[in-house]
Order: structure tokens, then sequence, then C-alpha cells
């Protein structure tokens, strides 16, 4: 058997390149996992664009599943061989911030995500995964690697938008931006049971995954101001809102469309448009509107797939219409750049191996 592997790694500034690797090993309580499918995530397009510092030659991607190849001493909740699914966010599961509940926090602020920041990430048709046990969850017979690969990122952060919006069974929700993420929350607000979910998208094929996946309205952007719209559709200004991009504007907006008393929930990925983001005090009462801001990134955690997984095999929802693309390791570098530069439609690519 071959001892390297095919990875995509970062390789300065602006570039990424498909690079061969030696596959890595298992130590005490950990695994490796030969990958099956594998998701690009915008993230990595922000990380390679420098608004995350990682060394030159890192491998990038925080979105795949696979077999057990190898485990490491300790190691009991698999075996090799198992269909596995592991979090972007990889929690050791001691730590104050794990046992309080906040397992992305793990040892400080965004502690938990370790695929690329802290570690070689996962876009690799071999990668490590740190305390198997408390992250790795098996796959359910039946559920697809192509479907099980959407619980890895992509619906833990958008539905944890959602469950942080405090949705009022009924109650009206504003998401802003329909990207991945977004669209996930936009799932995730109708399992919340709201009763009228709004959200905010200009490009025509995601506005029409969005009310394939339970929105009620969709503004454009670029139809006028949106918070006054939605203000006055809600009467007043929505229940919720969930910011799902990471910009200035739709922060504000959000922040803006939100009732006295209501909940704004942040997901977005925030820097690319400037290093602080501005918080207009008119639109919080000057501070003592009584409105919520909750931020959070992907929560991760076996626990946390397990109840993902769940939700896709018993059919609750169905995230394969963002899968607008599918390509092999090989396409890969064309793939990122398709992602990059938004081309083709291109909401997520799958990647084969």
């Amino acid at each position: 058997m071959a001892d390297t592997m095919k990875a995509l790694a970062f390789l300065g500034s602006g570039k990424v390149g498909l690079v061969e690797r030696p596959i890595p090993t298992a130590g005490p309580g950990d695994a490796v996992v030969r990958t099956t499918k594998a998701l690009i995530c915008t993230s990595d397009v922000h990380t390679v664009a420098g608004l995350l510092p990682v060394p030159e030659g890192r491998l990038l991607g925080h979105e795949s599943v696979g077999v057990v190849h190898e485990i490491g001493e300790g190691v009991t909740s698999v075996q090799v061989g198992d269909r596995v699914a592991v979090n972007a966010v990889t929690p050791d599961g001691t730590c104050d911030n794990c046992q309080a509940g906040y397992t992305s926090q793990c040892g400080g602020p965004l502690g938990g995500y370790r695929f690329t920041v802290q570690k070689d990430g996962n876009m690799a048709e071999y990668f490590h995964v740190n305390d198997a046990d408390y992250n790795l969850a098996p796959i359910p017979e039946g559920l697809a690697d192509e479907v099980a690969v959407y619980a890895c990122d992509m619906l833990s952060t958008g539905l944890i938008g959602s469950e942080n919006a405090n949705i009022p069974v009924g109650g009206s929700v504003a998401i802003f931006a329909q990207g991945a993420v977004g669209l996930s929350a936009t799932l995730g607000a109708k399992l919340r049971g709201a009763g009228l979910v709004i959200t905010v998208e200009g490009l025509a094929n995601r506005q029409a995954v969005s009310r394939q996946f339970g929105a009620d309205v969709v503004i454009d952007p670029a139809s006028g101001n949106v918070a006054e719209q939605i203000i006055e559709m809600t009467n007043g200004g929505a229940d919720s809102t969930v910011e799902a991009l990471g910009h200035q504007a739709t922060f504000e907006g959000a922040l803006y469309a939100t009732r006295p008393g209501g909940t704004l929930s942040n997901v977005g990925y925030h820097g690319e448009s400037g290093p602080t983001v501005v918080m207009p005090l008119d639109a919080w009462g000057l501070g003592m509107a009584g409105k919520k801001i909750v931020t959070d990134l992907c929560p991760g955690g076996r626990l946390r797939m397990e109840r993902l997984m769940r939700l896709l095999s018993n059919g609750k929802i169905d995230p394969t219409p963002m899968t607008t693309h599918q390509m092999g390791i090989d396409d890969v570098e064309e793939a990122f750049d398709m992602m990059t530069h938004k081309r083709d439609g291109i909401i997520k690519p799958l990647i084969t191996f």
C-alpha cells in the first residue's frame, strides 16, 4: 500500500495546490480516517485570502467523512472499517469550556477549530482526528456519505444560528444571506417552528433553494432598504434574525430588523469587510432596546453529529440541493477556484475520493 496521499494545501497568500504528503498515523486516543467524500467551505477561501494566519504548506479542509483506517491506543467507540463523520470542530471534551457546553471554544475562543487553523485539514485522502472517542460519529446504515458530509459543518453551523436565535413557535425570523450556512439556518428555522421565514439573497439560484428549504419571503437586497422592508412586513421587526455572511451591511441590517426584545444570532465569518464591525447605536436603542446578540461557531463533538445525522436519516431535512457540483480530488484546485470567484452558480462542491 502507498504511504503517501494527495491533499489540498495552502501555498501562500491566495494560492492553493494539490500536494503529496505522508499518510498520518494515529497516536493514543486518536484515529486516522480514509476520506470518501468532502465539501469545500467558504471559510477555506477566507483562510487562503489571509483572514486566518496559517503557515505555508498547511493542508486545508474541515468537511470530510470516510472510513476508519487506523485507531490509536485507548480508542473504544469505533473500529477500523467503520464509516464515520467528524465535525469541523474537534474539542477535547475535558476543558472548562467543553464541560460548560461550549465545545467550539475548547481551551479558549474558537479553540475547538483545529483543522487547518491548528493542524492539517482534511481535504486529503486520509486525515487525523484528535480525541476520537469524543469526535467520531458512526454514519447510520442507509445514510449516504454525500448526505452525511453536510453534518460536518454546514448543518451544525446553520442550525446553531437558528437555535441561538430563540425563534418562538410561530414567530418571525429574518436570515441574512443564503449561502450554505444561511440556507442551513433556513432549514433550522423551519425545524424550530417559525411561522414566517424571511431570507435575504440576491442570487437567483440561491433564492430558489431558499424557497425550497422553507423561506416564505425572499428579499433581494437590490430592491431597497432590507431592514425597513422586514420591519414593515413584521409590524415592528422580526422576533429573531440570523447573520450568516459576515459583512458590516448584513450585520447592521440584521440589528435594525430585530424587534425590541428580539435576538440577533451571528454565525457569519467577519473580517473580510474590515477589521471591525461598527455597532449602529440607533439600531440598538442606544444600547438599551433589549435586543440580544448571540455569537457562535459550529458546535462539535460526537453527540452533535449523531443528532444531525438522525435528522438526515429520518428525512427531516435534505441539504443536498446545495450540492451544485461534483468533482474528484484531482480537480479540487478547479473546485476551489470556483468557490473563490463564485463561478457557475456554485454553492457547495462535493469532492469524491
